[in-house]
């Protein structure tokens, strides 16, 4: 996958070190693609289908059903297209709206992510009009990736949509971690919570996931088709660790103090995960990439999240330790863990984690040698047409002599304006992937390029 706006990158700033940074997040993003990974693990062989050497049999009378939504959902659904072909006899993708597809067997949605709309229920009625359709024999590949939630947004009982798209606002400008945003989002919907995957019973369930989620928490990265974890209560505990019991619409408490909110029991339901892609699998591409370009690479974390600012913060301490320690053509990458900002109410500033991130880094590495990434996978870093940004030694200095203010971007969640006078933003555009953040910083003095 490419980063389309690499020459510009290159046009200013530490340039071999950046170039360097570039190619290595390039290979990342390559590595994070479902599609790809599809090919390699799924077959239709007689009598079935086989998803890493094991065997899910499927008798000609019964049929194979394909269900996806997401950021990631794309790719995965179409190289199911290419690899079980004519075999397939039912299925719809939901997708964000912008994002076309051809497909020949299943049924293309369009919805809205990040905030969900109308159309965002629309579009989880026709997959549960599809699910419902499921019965004794039948095999249901799934493949909801991130982005689902707001994509299809079914409320429960006696919650509107409208209280339920607020409720959504509150949790993603909270500075929530996912797992925390989806634990309150599982007993608040109709198909969460493994309640789509309740209503499949007695079909057979093969879960394809791409995670986007630090660990690879299965319940949260396959929520509306695997037993659920969670419970109201724990759900009630985040909105109250983060202000937000007295915030969110009385319906939301009025249900998850209710009987309807806990998750069903799918403990008879068989049902098969396999993990497409996760951040291990794109670092392990990212250290083979530093290796084949002579450097050393340096694996920081899979799990990292927290606040951008002291993301960005952290990995360049990390750099400026193995600057002290001698260490010059050291490259340190991670993906897989999440950068956060928290918001005012309902206020969204024109950037993203990753691009604080960045400007956060490009303050702390003033003079120094090095050069770092920071990227969104999907290629929208907090909802903007960029995936992330670059820095470098020579970012302080540059902002400086434009009159830019970096901490006030900061403190105003404002650094896409900062980062666009500097020309440091990445785009990508959409990728087809969602493996969360990833990150790449080159230390390395001129001298060893």
């Amino acid at each position: 996958m490419a980063i389309t706006s690499k020459s510009k990158l290159l046009e200013h700033g530490l340039v071999d070190l950046r170039r360097l940074a570039l190619e290595i997040a390039e290979d990342g993003l390559t590595a994070a693609d479902g599609g790809q990974a599809v090919r390699e693990s799924i077959r239709l062989v007689e009598d079935g289908v086989e998803v890493e050497d094991e065997f899910f049999r499927l008798e000609d009378e019964n049929r194979l059903i394909i269900l996806g939504a997401g950021k990631a959902t794309l790719p995965v659904a179409l190289a199911l297209e290419e690899t079980l072909g004519e075999r397939i006899d039912l299925g719809a993708i939901v997708l964000r709206r912008g994002v076309e597809a051809d497909s020949g067997r299943l049924k293309v949605l369009h919805s809205d992510h990040p905030i969900p709309s109308p159309d965002s229920v629309r579009a989880a009625e026709r997959i549960v009009e599809i699910t419902n359709q499921a019965e004794s024999g039948d095999l249901v590949i799934t493949c909801f990736t991130g982005g689902r939630s707001a994509l299809l947004c079914l409320p429960p009982e006696g919650v509107s949509f409208e209280e339920k798209r607020r409720l959504n606002e509150l949790l993603v400008s909270s500075g929530m971690t996912i797992s925390e945003i989806n634990t309150v989002r599982k007993h608040v919907s109709r198909i969460k919570g493994g309640r789509l995957a309740s209503r499949m019973s007695p079909a057979r369930i093969i879960n394809l996931t791409i995670s986007d989620v630090a660990g690879d928490q299965l319940d949260v990265l396959a929520d509306l088709t695997t037993q659920d974890s969670s419970t109201p209560e724990d759900a009630i505990d985040v909105l109250e660790r983060h202000d937000l019991l007295e915030r969110v619409p009385a319906s939301v408490l009025e249900h998850l103090e209710g009987d309807g909110a806990a998750s069903p029991d799918l403990g008879s339901i068989r049902i098969s995960n396999f993990m497409l892609v996760n951040g291990q699998r794109v670092c392990d591409a990212m250290v083979e990439t530093a290796r084949d370009r002579g450097l050393d690479p340096i694996v920081l974390s899979t799990t990292l999240e927290g606040d951008a600012a002291w993301i960005g913060e952290h990995v360049a301490s990390r750099a400026l330790e193995e600057l002290g320690a001698g260490n010059s053509g050291t490259v340190l990458i991670g993906c897989g863990g999440e950068a956060t900002v928290v918001l005012g109410d309902g206020v969204f500033g024109e950037g993203g984690p990753n691009q604080e991130a960045a400007l956060a880094a490009g303050l702390a590495l003033v003079g120094e040698p090095v050069a770092a990434v920071f990227l969104d996978t999907d290629g929208s870093d907090g909802g903007t047409e960029a995936a992330g940004a670059v820095c470098d030694g020579e970012t302080a200095g540059r902002a400086a002599r434009l009159s830019l203010d970096i901490p006030g971007s900061l403190e105003s969640h404002r650094s896409g304006e900062a980062l666009r006078v500097l020309d440091d933003l990445l785009v990508t555009g959409p990728t087809g992937t969602n493996v969360n953040d990833l990150y790449v910083a080159v230390i390395c003095d001129r001298t060893d390029i």
